[in-house]
């Protein structure tokens, strides 16, 4: 590892931590990247690991490999506990601690319930590769239980899936869980049939794809219909539990419930003791720094950002260049430039994928739905992948999925957790 006066640590190696570093190669620092898990995750494909498109190996890749070649880094496998800012030091599960002269928080988000974490364990959420394994169990698990139950409405509710909150992963999943329904078990089972299984997708506001101009909103409304997806729309869901869920005051059977509705920052940026937005966020300054301490940055889902008086969206460009940001406000401190301009995001542009040949795409002005979207946000989607590997391993299994309505990764592992036994139990 090269040695520098200059100790910058990182913590979070998704895109925002990860183009950051990648940005410093050349830097004349020392870099210490502190992540939980060993691996960068290409969070936009998450749902298909979820549905069994796609492997855990083919969206991931190896935060050591990645980093090889670049001899100014170190990755430690650790979890942050705490920060203390005013003596610049970064606490680790382990006990150890760790000094800096900058730091970059990028610890990402998670799940936020608005309240009721008590729903967590009947309603998963998609954050990581284990959330995302956990799920595939879950919604391939339903099918298997269905076929062994011999009371009608047992089965019934077993076949009934519930996707709550109507941002792209929750019409992501919807429109991938139906055409699992409907096609890839096709013929595979002999006491039900997979087709007759409910895909509901729950939203609190008037339309799904909020974010989306309203005619394609509308539009992908329309695509999911025609796979067979109910959308449910101005009904905020009011209780979870084993059996199902209530919303509108009527409660509906429902042994899979997925959560997609709201992401909460990570709890790590209330050891900082500055202002936090309603979802924990930092609300930092034009360079992305931390009020009062020009020597933290905060980039990607844990920071607010408001420009053009909306906030950054909590998207994977957004992070990339909030990270790219932060490494030349640190080269240009290193080599004594001025600092550059404030932050400003490029919006690029709206993806949304909703299942075979549907998607809807929103790129300066011009708007895509159907057929021509779907293949404009799978280009985009490989191109952005990490690695050659993964490019061709996707292409291959999307290419197979496309002419075969088969998934790849269809593989149910694990043993019951505690989770598992306590949703079954309290479901009988």
């Amino acid at each position: 590892m090269a040695t520098s006066s200059q100790r910058i640590v990182i913590v979070g190696g998704g895109f925002a931590g990860l183009w950051a570093t990648r940005a410093l190669r050349a830097a004349p620092v020392s870099i210490l990247l502190i992540d939980r898990a060993n691996h960068h995750l290409f969070q936009p494909l998450l749902y298909q690991v979820a549905t069994a498109g796609l492997s855990s190996p083919d969206i991931a890749a190896p935060l050591r490999h990645i980093l090889r070649g670049q001899k100014n880094v170190e990755v430690r496998l650790a979890t942050v506990e705490r920060i203390e800012p005013d003596v610049r030091r970064v606490n680790l599960d382990d006990g150890s601690v760790v000094e800096y002269d900058t730091l970059l928080l990028a610890s990402g988000a998670t799940h936020a319930y608005f309240g009721h974490d008590d729903w967590a364990p009947f309603a998963p959420g998609l954050k990581t590769l284990d959330d995302a394994l956990r799920l595939r169990r879950r919604l391939l698990l339903a099918f298997e239980h269905a076929e062994a139950e011999t009371d009608p409405a047992k089965r019934e509710a077993w076949l009934s899936f519930a996707i709550v909150g109507g941002g792209p992963t929750g019409v992501e999943l919807a429109g991938t869980l139906a055409e699992i329904a409907r096609h890839t078990l096709k013929r595979e089972f002999r006491h039900i049939d997979p087709a007759s299984a409910r895909v509901r997708l729950i939203e609190a506001g008037l339309r799904i794809l909020s974010s989306f101009p309203e005619s394609l909103s509308a539009k992908a409304r329309k695509q999911l219909e025609r796979l067979g997806v109910e959308v449910i729309t101005g009904s905020p869901v009011e209780a979870i539990d084993a059996q199902g869920y209530r919303s509108g005051g009527v409660f509906v059977p429902a042994r899979t419930v997925v959560w997609a509705a709201g992401v909460a920052a990570s709890p790590l940026a209330r050891s900082l003791g500055v202002e936090l937005d309603r979802a924990g966020r930092v609300r930092v300054l034009p360079d992305l720094t931390v009020p009062g301490y020009p020597e933290i940055f905060v980039a990607g889902d844990l920071a607010t950002v408001v420009q053009d008086g909306k906030p950054v969206p909590g998207v994977a460009p957004g992070a990339k260049q909030m990270g790219n940001y932060v490494a030349r406000v640190i080269r240009d401190r290193l080599a004594g430039r001025p600092p550059p301009p404030s932050f400003r995001y490029q919006d690029y542009g709206n993806l949304a994928t909703i299942g075979r040949m549907a998607a809807i795409v929103d790129v300066h002005g011009v708007k895509l739905s159907g057929a021509l979207a779907w293949w404009f946000w799978l280009a985009a989607h490989v191109f952005f992948l990490i690695g050659f590997r993964n490019r061709l391993s996707v292409l291959i299994n999307w290419a197979i999925a496309y002419w075969s309505y088969q998934r790849s990764a269809r593989i149910i592992i694990g043993h019951k957790g505690p989770i598992d036994r306590a949703t079954e139990t309290e479901a009988r």
